[in-house]
């Protein structure tokens, strides 16, 4: 397959691919907008929507490795059209059903086509793009990517004021089958090479050895514990926490959480440039780790004398700091031998999802424990304590997950090597 393409179609396939991303971010982050609602159709409590959160997160992780091996053996063409029209279909079924049993599914298979997102764009850039763009072309995607994810707060939550909750889902849902006949229309069909075409076997070997790993599995242990602000609380429970506890519109919580995206935007490529240019990933991660723990404790702890521009400041360097999980692959790349980076990523990117579902179950479990015994029209209201003791697993993971993380730095340097 070529590397570049005089006609310049090889952008239309990026973009297609990064339309992807983007879109499955709005999907992920439409239901923290609508978890009254949700709560109220299907008569559950906030431990069953925990439950209906996290399940995002299981499809999400378990399909990392085998749509790695998908999209080298069919394609981002095929497998991209595929994936995207599992998230819009599932969207749509979420919407028509009153089974919360169906929703449950619903909610798994949306994880499941998520999980190509970003792999999409991976395999587009690494086909018809040259390797030395590669690290700036993934930056680029990461910034447009995330785009869904801020149009996914205030504006998808404008949209639902207006014409409905049910209404928008089923317009976005639509959109995924639109971005699907894009993938047929324009990206073409695709030839792996030789190398691409590994043996189940070789690549169920490679998996063992990553796993038994020590050192990988203590840095995907401190990746998934410090990822709570992102996936704990902006996908989520952000909105619901600041307008319960700070007394905030929902349209005010959905921008205040929608910083830590635009953070994200601008930390990716500035905290991979500062960790190339100082040598320094275990530091930068580390400094992350400790913000966020921080600033959540503030959040919590300070509730009363945070201002709205306190708020959009922290909630911003938040999103700088989420971006660590960039530097954490370039550690796991260090650890092991060349032949194994690649499934090593795919490995610490899904235990890194799984981090969603530890924390949802979490947060909605506390938060039922908390509970006051309060309830409107048949449905949980929970209060200041329910929200401020589900929330701050948050902060306390994160420092759990920096001291694992500094012990294993502080165990390589004693045994002398540089990673």
């Amino acid at each position: 397959m070529q590397k570049s393409d005089s006609s310049g179609m090889h952008w239309v396939f990026w973009f297609i691919a990064t339309v992807f991303f983007a879109y499955q971010f709005i999907l992920r982050l439409a239901p923290g907008l609508i978890i009254s609602q949700i709560m109220h159709k299907y008569d559950v409590d906030a431990t069953e929507y925990g439950l209906f959160s996290a399940l995002y997160y299981v499809g999400y992780a378990g399909m990392q490795i085998p749509v790695a091996i998908l999209l080298d053996k069919y394609g981002p063409r095929i497998i991209g059209a595929i994936f995207v029209s599992v998230c819009a279909l599932s969207s749509w079924i979420f919407i028509t059903t009153d089974s919360w049993a169906v929703v449950l599914i619903c909610r798994v298979l949306l994880g499941a086509g998520s999980a190509a997102g970003f792999l999409t764009v991976s395999k587009v850039i690494s086909i018809w793009f040259s390797p030395k763009s590669y690290g700036r072309m993934v930056g680029a995607s990461f910034s447009v990517g995330l785009l869904g994810a801020v149009y996914g707060g205030r504006p998808v939550n404008s949209l639902i004021d207006l014409f409905g909750w049910s209404n928008v889902i089923f317009v976005i849902a639509m959109v995924g089958f639109v971005v699907a006949a894009l993938f047929i229309l324009f990206i073409p069909r695709y030839k792996p090479n030789a190398h691409e075409l590994e043996e189940d076997d070789k690549i169920l070997r490679k998996l063992r050895h990553v796993c038994t790993n020590k050192n990988i599995i203590f840095l995907a242990l401190s990746n998934l514990l410090m990822v709570g602000p992102l996936e704990g609380f902006a996908d989520v429970w952000g909105v619901s926490y600041i307008v319960n506890v700070y007394g905030y519109t929902k349209s005010d919580a959905a921008t205040i959480t929608s910083f830590i995206f635009i953070g994200m935007i601008i930390g990716a490529p500035v905290l991979a440039l500062l960790a190339e240019k100082m040598n320094a990933n275990y530091g930068l991660v580390t400094i992350s780790g400790l913000y966020m723990s921080l600033a959540f404790f503030a959040m919590i702890l300070l509730r009363e004398h945070m201002s709205l521009a306190a708020l959009y400041f922290i909630t911003f360097f938040v999103g700088v700091a989420c971006c660590y999980q960039v530097l954490m692959f370039s550690i796991g790349s260090s650890i092991v031998k060349p032949q194994f980076v690649g499934i090593t990523v795919a490995f610490l990117n899904s235990i890194n999802m799984f981090g969603g579902t530890f924390f949802h179950s979490l947060i909605g479990s506390i938060m039922d424990y908390f509970w006051s015994g309060e309830m409107k029209d048949a449905t949980k209201l929970y209060g200041i304590e329910s929200y401020n003791y589900s929330l701050i697993s948050i902060p306390i993971a994160a420092l759990v997950g920096t001291v694992i993380l500094v012990v294993l730095m502080s165990k390589s340097k004693k045994m002398g090597r540089k990673i």
